[in-house]
């Protein structure tokens, strides 16, 4: 008889008289027969209760008191059991997220299993990602550029609903003054009325610094704090300078990803050492995509998604961008300055840094464009910093940004607009298209075993 086989010996559970069988293991099998013949009673009140029982006995007493044991059943002996896990059966949903993983129950111990077997790898550099220690953590902040002023921060709370009073006084009394609240930094001591229905992110300020070699004392203390309160990870928020400018185009939801520009995140649990990125540990959380931890961003989790069709926004391919290929956007003697400035700020970088001849990204006719070049347009230039000049008179300032995309732009317009006859005429172009977003925005991370 195999080692790997299953062996049960005597089975009198409920009609079971006395059944001896075995069973091989690491296959996929199958229990059939007419009704009441025993089938639930072998496989459920006998294989899983006992696999089920024997897995609760291995932990400690602290944790058996959570968990529900099954009786030992009735049965004379078992051997080559593992520790088993049960799939209940259910009926199909009609939820859009369903999956066969969901329906079975099978993806909550998968999610489970990932999250604390799993190992992590760089996104970057595809090294393993390991702890990292208190003085690399130091050295980091210590590296950025001199009289950077810096906000040390310790992420509390992330993606929650609610008010959060006594978050904040609990913070208070333990003597803080400040926190960020989605991405603002408030007052403790102020009035902070919360919209209990919507999903907040808030980290409380530990300390602010001027960067310099004499402050190493004081930081290491700030970032002893931080991580304690942030549960082994911190942010250092650079803070950016403060004198008036244009203001230039927003970042994505997608591209921020939970945290502010200039926001550098560190962990003392989970980093890339020779990256100098860190990452929030894995959580059953992260590996759900009903979870806004874990769901894209840009579907919600769905797969696809109501947007702009490209076919339908270029109405005449022949054309080029300044000739007014886009239906939605007027050609480039009738755009206003502004307008005309964004989008000459991004050819003009993009052409640099692709090595381009200049014009070809607003003067090449659309169906000609490298694919590459389209999507730029479409969907944006992600993080890639352009450079934008504005001139008012003889004058001329320049500054940096982002470039979200066409895209992106009309769809926050429809989300915003308050005409039904722009919401109308937005609704032409627009139909359900297949989620584009594949980049990854948390580490890979491999299984237990492969």
């Amino acid at each position: 008889m195999p080692a790997s086989d299953i062996v049960i010996r005597g089975a009198r559970e409920h009609n079971l008289q006395g059944v001896d069988v075995t069973l091989p293991r690491n296959q996929l099998f199958c229990l059939t027969g007419v009704s009441g013949s025993g089938k639930s009673s072998l496989a459920f009140d006998t294989l899983f209760a006992e696999g089920q029982r024997r897995y609760v006995e291995s932990l400690s007493t602290f944790a058996r008191q959570f968990l529900g044991q099954m009786p030992k059943p009735d049965v004379d002996h078992i051997s080559g059991l593992s520790p088993s896990i049960s799939i209940a059966q259910k009926q199909a949903g009609t939820n859009p997220r369903s999956t066969v993983g969901t329906i079975t129950e099978i993806y909550d111990f998968l999610r489970v299993l990932y999250a604390r077997v799993g190992q992590g790898h760089c996104p970057k550099c595809g090294k393993k990602i390991a702890a990292q220690t208190r003085e690399q953590i130091l050295g980091r902040i210590l590296s950025l550029p001199e009289k950077s002023q810096i906000l040390v921060l310790a992420p509390i709370i992330r993606q929650q609903k609610g008010e959060h009073r006594d978050l904040f006084e609990d913070l208070q009394k333990k003597g803080f003054v400040r926190a960020r609240v989605d991405g603002t930094v408030v007052h403790l001591g102020d009035d902070l009325a919360l919209d209990r229905q919507r999903r907040h992110d808030i980290e409380v300020v530990v300390d602010r610094l001027t960067v310099s070699k004499t402050i190493r004392g004081r930081l290491s203390e700030a970032v002893e704090i931080a991580l304690k309160l942030g549960g082994g990870s911190l942010i250092v928020s650079v803070e950016q300078e403060s004198e008036e400018r244009p203001k230039a185009p927003k970042r994505s939801k997608k591209q921020r990803a939970g945290l502010q520009e200039g926001d550098i995140a560190l962990s003392a649990d989970y980093a890339c050492n020779a990256c100098g990125v860190s990452f929030d540990a894995p959580t059953p959380q992260l590996f759900s995509f009903n979870s806004p931890q874990g769901m894209c961003l840009t579907c919600d989790g769905l797969g696809e998604f109501y947007s702009f069709a490209p076919e339908k926004l270029v109405e005449d391919p022949t054309k080029s961008f300044a000739k007014g290929c886009f239906a939605l956007i007027d050609r480039w003697k009738d755009l206003g300055r502004w307008k005309r400035h964004i989008f000459k700020g991004v050819a003009d970088t993009m052409e640099r840094k692709l090595d381009l001849e200049e014009g070809t990204l607003l003067e090449t006719p659309w169906e000609e464009l490298d694919s590459k070049l389209q999507e730029l347009w479409l969907w944006g230039a992600g993080d890639e910093h352009i450079t934008y000049t504005w001139r008012a008179g003889k004058s001329s300032q320049k500054y940096g940004g982002h470039f979200e995309g066409i895209i992106p732009e009309l769809l926050e317009k429809y989300r915003t607009s308050q005409s039904q006859m722009q919401i109308r005429k937005l609704e032409k172009y627009m139909r359900v298209i297949d989620c584009f977003d594949i980049a990854a925005l948390v580490p890979v991370v491999e299984g237990a075993g492969g």
